[in-house]
């Protein structure tokens, strides 16, 4: 028997190393806009709440907290405008990523059937086909898929790592389309929070899916908004069959969210002034790097949501990656995304604002 790693691609960002190092020698030291890690403090509100737990000596549950299920189910419908969520519709996770990876196994996926996702795309999609043995197709237009075989479908609006965001014309066209074949729905979700040119819809909202969350699942992770990468706090919603599901395999695999996040977790779901108070500073970064790019000579394609710029120099990404190293700045090459980002990189804006700067002012030398 063979390793299961045998399955995967090269673990991308290994591959960046050899950048990192050069770019972390330059004499003002390294700009890292690559991985899109927050740096800025977690709220004081959720600090609280972690350390207000932090004597939770017993198991916490797969399922959580009551006041977390209640959490979870107010912010869809308050954020997302999702109609009647009830606690079996939703599900707290480990992070969002470990969701993606494991998904298609927990589904109970694999050789014959098909996963599909975006042409550029989060690397993890394809990884989590892999690992089932299951088969990983990419699409241009989702609609356009032969459905045969096909169990899994993800939507990801506003895209990592382009930052392109669907219509709500566009999902309602998707959701009706997977629902008559009888094709599964995930839709990450994750940067929902972060639209800048444009209002990012939720599959979840009735004008998508008909005030009904059948066939369809929507991932939302609290790393972006709230600062809380280190936290692991993340939550599904939607086809309360699909969940149930998911909850008894995850009970079976001991995937529980730690007692203090899930504490957490609730303290983030309540309050709004801190995402308007990152989304401030993001918004600041966003137009300070845009502006310094674009007069270095980038273009800047879609970009209207997300934390990232989805930028370039009409040259093979790794020259661009290497060229922006020789300055200390580090970007991640768009090849990571798919065959068809060969000649894009993604700049993340999660830098502090003093690293922003920095980046600005070699970008104009």
């Amino acid at each position: 028997m063979g390793p299961v790693s045998s399955r995967l691609p090269v673990f991308p960002w290994d591959r960046l190393e050899p950048y990192k190092t050069t770019a972390a020698a330059h004499p003002d030291g390294i700009v890292d806009l690559s991985v899109g890690t927050p740096v800025d403090p977690v709220p004081a509100v959720i600090q609280r709440a972690l350390t207000d737990a932090a004597d939770s000596p017993g198991y916490p549950t797969v399922w959580g907290t009551a006041a977390l299920r209640d959490a979870l189910t107010g912010w869809a419908a308050d954020r997302l405008g999702a109609r009647g969520l009830e606690h079996t519709h939703v599900l707290p996770i480990v992070g969002s990523k470990e969701l993606v990876a494991w998904l298609p196994t927990q589904l109970g996926l694999g050789p014959g059937d098909k996963v599909a996702y975006p042409r550029l795309a989060y690397p993890t999609y394809e990884v989590g086909a892999r690992l089932a043995g299951a088969e990983p197709v990419v699409y241009d237009e989702p609609t356009e898929l032969d459905p045969t075989g096909l169990k899994l479908l993800w939507l990801n609006s506003p895209s990592n790592p382009t930052g392109r965001v669907l219509s709500a014309d566009a999902l309602r066209r998707t959701v009706a389309w997977a629902r008559e074949h009888g094709v599964l729905v995930f839709s990450d979700e994750c940067y929902l929070e972060l639209g800048w040119e444009a209002d990012p819809v939720s599959v979840l909202h009735p004008d998508v899916c008909g005030g009904s969350p059948d066939g369809i699942v929507a991932v939302h992770s609290l790393s972006k908004r709230s600062n809380l990468a280190g936290y692991r706090a993340a939550f599904l919603a939607g086809d309360a069959a699909v969940l149930g599901e998911l909850l008894q395999l995850r009970k079976h695999g001991g995937m529980m969210v730690a007692a203090p996040v899930q504490a957490a977790t609730v303290a983030a779901l309540g309050d709004s002034a801190h995402v308007a108070e990152q989304r401030a500073r993001y918004a600041r970064r966003r137009t300070a790097l845009r502006t310094a790019f674009e007069a270095a000579g980038f273009r800047i394609e879609h970009s209207e949501a997300s934390l990232y710029l989805w930028a370039t120099r009409d040259e093979p990404c790794w020259d661009t990656v290497g060229d922006l190293a020789e300055q200390g700045i580090l970007v991640a090459p768009g090849e990571f995304y798919g065959a068809a980002g060969e000649r894009f990189v993604r700049i993340a804006f999660t830098a502090t604002d003093e690293r922003v700067d920095a980046a600005v002012h070699r970008l104009a030398e």
